[in-house]
């Protein structure tokens, strides 16, 4: 991971291989962005005339580069684009400094050590730019030859993410400060580890390889572990993991991560969808639907980097996390479209389509954690091609059974900058599921499917215990090209919802 360190120090004299300033969109033109000022006046203050005749607009992401002034230690300058100026007397705000940050770490791919002297008010910019920072330089090549390479070529050829970062108008003294910083590293890596998971082939990471490395990195940081593996499943009559495992080769498992706090006065229960690989079963998936489906346990990943983090900021808040782990498979052996399962809860589920098989295992993994009776349940999913077509590519959906706590979710989310709608559960689409030999089916109306898929799981939440629900489809795997701090595959979306919430509960803030 990107270190991370404060400084006072100006900028002139720092050696570092970049210094990274913000340049925003004005009126008339690029705005050169508070942090820059000692940069600006080497340029006898015309920085922003330079930028522009560079082509710099001050649009969100854009990277420009231009040789650094006579008498700086450092040789580049980056100039990051911040978006539209603020209104007088405001500041950028978080999300625009985070994209900025991120931007500039990519681009700063192999380099040792970078100053950032992007706009620094307050000690919450400071964990804004250190999260951007950390996830901006993420990168995944443990599987690259030049990775297992120690040689020249891999130094020329495939260069590491950026060392150092050292944020300039931080103040290392500074409690509020320094603390902003640690929160950063601890989320920005935690989210990298979902990441990583995220981007593991399915030969590597299947049901129980995941639950090992669960159980590794959790004790590593004080949290407890229980791994559910077949026999247990069966005998405890986990009938959807079964049912969505049983065509696989590798069997699946339910873990638990649990989290506690001598100061919790709360609990909350994270749920995630852990379906190592899903070729939709013998409701196969057409040709080209199958190529990420490495990333359908970005839900559980999510969950477990969640829970590690709160571990790791020492929350006041007790946080348990399910990992409902599975492969979904065709073979002789296979749930097939017509068998009933006997799920968890003991309900029974006519499955109509094999394809619709993350429901089933995170309804035996919400009522494992509803028997607990926590304050809320959130359960994080990459459920439905449905609500990709309704939210796109970049925002995640949010159901609830009560719908002050699906805006505090909302909110939550919007905060940390992750993209995401409030959807309603209308209640006549319950009907569509009805089932002439079951308690219900797996499916009901394909119009509003990402919303049939909420009402489903509502169907397995404990009596009167708050929940939502996250449905990630969208945002959980990027296929396109890498955006601020937004890298070209995993994501590691809802990580940062779910510590936010973690965090308000704990502040008695959430409920």
């Amino acid at each position: 991971m990107t270190a991370l360190t404060l400084s006072t120090a100006a900028a002139p004299g720092l050696r570092a291989d970049a210094i990274v300033i913000g340049v925003a969109k004005g009126a008339k033109g690029p705005i050169v962005a508070p942090g820059a000022e000692a940069v600006d006046k080497a340029f006898d203050g015309r920085l922003a005339g330079v930028l522009e005749t560079l082509g710099a607009s001050g649009a969100e992401g854009e990277v420009t580069k231009l040789p650094a002034p006579a008498g700086f230690k450092t040789p580049l300058v980056l100039a990051v684009g911040l978006g539209s100026e603020p209104e007088k007397d405001a500041a950028f705000d978080a999300e625009a400094l985070r994209r900025a940050a991120g931007a500039a770490a990519r681009t700063l791919t192999g380099a040792k050590k970078a100053a950032f002297a992007l706009p620094v008010t307050d000690a919450a910019d400071i964990g804004a730019l250190g999260e951007g920072v950390v996830l901006g330089a993420y990168s995944f090549d443990a599987y690259k030859q030049t990775a297992r390479s120690d040689n020249a070529a891999k130094a020329k050829n495939d260069k590491a993410p950026l060392v150092e970062a050292v944020l300039l108008g931080g103040k290392p003294r500074d409690a509020a400060h320094k603390a902003a910083l640690a929160r950063a590293a601890a989320v920005g890596e935690e989210l990298n580890r979902a990441r990583d998971l995220i981007n593991m082939p399915p030969n590597d990471l299947d049901p129980e390889a995941f639950a090992a490395l669960a159980q590794t990195a959790a004790k590593e940081h004080g949290v407890k572990v229980q791994v559910l593996d077949e026999k247990a499943l069966v005998k405890g009559g986990y009938g959807g993991i079964l049912g969505v495992g049983a065509g696989s080769a590798s069997a699946p498992r339910l873990v638990k991560l649990s989290y506690t706090s001598s100061k919790a006065k709360k609990h909350l229960a994270f749920v995630g969808k852990g379906i190592t690989y899903d070729s939709g079963g013998i409701s196969l998936k057409p040709a080209g639907h199958n190529e990420t489906m490495k990333c359908d346990m970005s839900g559980a990943a999510a969950v477990f980097a969640a829970v590690v983090a709160a571990a790791r900021l020492g929350l006041e808040v007790n946080v348990t996390g399910w990992l409902a782990l599975a492969e979904n498979m065709p073979s002789g052996s296979a749930t097939r479209p017509g068998d009933v399962l006997r799920m968890y809860s003991g309900k029974t589920v006519e499955v109509l389509n094999t394809d619709a098989e993350g429901r089933l295992v995170l309804a035996d993994a919400l009522w494992a954690a509803s028997a607990e009776k926590p304050d809320a349940i959130v359960d994080v999913a990459t459920l439905t091609g449905a609500m990709m077509l309704a939210l796109g590519s970049r925002t995640f959906g949010i159901m609830a059974n009560d719908d002050a706590f699906r805006s505090a979710v909302h909110e939550a989310a919007e905060e940390v900058g992750e993209p995401a709608w409030p959807m309603p559960l209308p209640e006549h689409l319950r009907k569509g599921m009805d089932s002439t030999v079951a308690d219900i089916a797996n499916m009901g109306e394909r119009m509003g499917g990402g919303l049939v898929a909420g009402l489903f799981l509502r169907e397995f939440v404990g009596e009167g215990i708050t929940w939502a629900h996250l449905d990630i489809a969208g945002p959980a795997f990027n296929e396109g090209a890498p955006f601020g701090y937004t890298p070209k595959g995993g994501t590691g979306t809802a990580v940062r919802t779910l510590v936010r919430l973690a965090e308000l509960t704990a502040a008695g803030d959430l409920g």
